[in-house]
């Protein structure tokens, strides 16, 4: 006998509810009774059985509201458990008085967490675990790439696809089909994990501002998975947090003014107005000014009057589609930036896989 447990929150009502069922009422107290135990033992919501068939000790059921668990149940879920059991981070005391310190500009852009890639059809495997892999050494090789020079702030750019599909269907945002590995809860609780490794081991060299960008891939995923790290750190008094859903966000770093922005939107020649107008209290006392997008997977640097905008790698392999029309071959990598207090972006690291 099969029987399928659906994810369901209702509210309980009484038994005497199942005395009939689509029509049929119950052969007797006996079998009422049997019933409801069945559905107790094993954990399914008896008032939302439609039909059953009785034969000895055992039941076959047909339960209403057949539905997967949403996206915003898992949220609500995480959320609660993160600000329940949030740890405890010890307040680290930093005094930086080096004129020369800098910024460090820590970018890894497109990640796909789920995205599946086979080396039989686009010649280089990629999955989950390999998405992981990779921005944890890029990470690390960026921390010791820039090992040289004093850092009293680190910018974390999060989001900008950092999950390959948005719902249980395997699909984008948009409704477009994906080749993908893993279920999409676990491929969450993977990139949730990144996350949260990759914001300690920076911690240990500096304060850290996170700022999440959303994206075309995982709109929705991704400001829940976002959302989801700021309840984990809330008791961390060394990370700060931007992670609203507004598409363009900045910061600024004694004279420099840095934006970030996934690249899905406004025009590329548009953003350095945009930055003017929506970052008008910062925008006349910074000379230097930046723009990091993402998106496009590959690297490209360009100046608009006096607004550099640059585009970033991505660490994730070219899967089916990608590779069949083309879009294939750029150096997979995780990128990071030096900004200087009052010299501005000073040099850039590339971990390329």
């Amino acid at each position: 006998m099969k029987i399928h447990v659906p994810r369901v929150r209702l509210s309980a009502k009484e038994y005497e509810l199942l005395q009939q069922l689509r029509g049929k009422e119950i052969e007797s107290e006996e079998s009422h009774e049997a019933l409801k135990n069945y559905c107790e033992e094993n954990q399914i919501p008896f008032t939302n059985v439609n039909h059953y068939w009785h034969k000895g000790k055992n039941f076959s059921l047909h339960v209403k509201n057949d539905l997967q668990p949403t996206y915003m149940e898992m949220r609500d879920d995480i959320i609660s458990e993160m600000k329940a059991y949030a740890p405890e981070y010890k307040t680290i005391s930093r005094q930086s008085t080096n004129t020369d310190s800098h910024l460090f500009v820590v970018d890894p852009a497109d990640i796909h967490v789920g995205k599946l890639s086979k080396s039989f059809e686009v010649g280089a495997e990629y999955n989950a675990e390999i998405a992981v892999n990779r921005v944890n050494e890029g990470v690390e090789g960026l921390v010791q790439k820039s090992a040289g020079f004093s850092i009293d702030k680190i910018l974390l750019i999060i989001g900008n696809d950092v999950l390959h599909t948005d719902n249980p269907k395997r699909t984008t945002t948009a409704g477009t089909s994906q080749d993908t590995d893993g279920m999409w809860y676990e491929n969450f609780i993977k990139a949730k994990q990144m996350y949260v490794d990759i914001i300690e081991r920076l911690l240990s060299i500096a304060d850290v501002h996170i700022v999440f960008n959303p994206s075309n891939h995982d709109y929705m995923s991704g400001f829940f998975l976002a959302d989801s790290i700021y309840s984990w750190f809330a008791k961390c008094e060394n990370v700060t947090f931007d992670v609203s859903i507004v598409h363009r966000k900045y910061y600024k770093y004694h004279n420099n003014l840095i934006g970030s922005t996934h690249g899905d939107g406004a025009k590329e020649a548009d953003l350095p107005l945009l930055m003017a107008h929506e970052a008008s209290e910062h925008w006349a006392s910074c000379k230097h000014k930046y723009i990091y997008t993402h998106h496009l997977h590959h690297n490209r640097s360009k100046d608009y009057m006096g607004v550099n905008i640059q585009i970033m790698r991505s660490p994730s392999e070219a899967d089916a589609w990608h590779m069949k029309s083309g879009y294939a071959h750029a150096p997979k990598a995780v990128e990071a930036f030096l900004h200087h207090k009052i010299h501005g972006r000073i040099a850039s690291f590339c971990h390329i896989f």
